[in-house]
């Protein structure tokens, strides 16, 4: 037994001899390429989508300009899931009119 051994041997020895594909040959090639038809346009159909739903909070003030005076009732509402951001955004919104705003109710519409 030799003790040199090339890279073709030691390849044939750990991974055995490389099989080779066997060729097919398909005698039943078509020689034309396959006919393309090609369609006349359609008029689109328009889906009527629906609207998504937007959750909606209603935000119920009182709202007045003068302390221990006349308070009136201020309504807002609101596209957003947070009671939280609701009343913050209607107290910003009645805070541009009003002096004093106190929060009476945050409903779900």
């Amino acid at each position: 037994m030799t003790t040199h051994l090339t890279e073709e041997e030691m390849r044939r020895a750990l991974f055995g001899e490389p099989e080779r594909p066997a060729l097919v040959v398909d005698t039943n090639v078509q020689d034309s390429a396959p006919k393309i038809m090609i369609a006349e346009p359609t008029k689109a159909v328009k889906k009527k989508l629906s609207k998504p739903f937007t959750p909606r909070l209603r935000v119920t003030l009182k709202v007045g300009s003068e302390f221990e005076g006349k308070m009136h009732e201020f309504v807002h509402e609101a596209d957003t899931l947070s009671s939280l951001v609701a009343e913050q955004e209607a107290i910003k919104i009645a805070k541009k009119k009003f002096r004093f705003v106190e929060v009476i109710s945050v409903s779900s519409m």
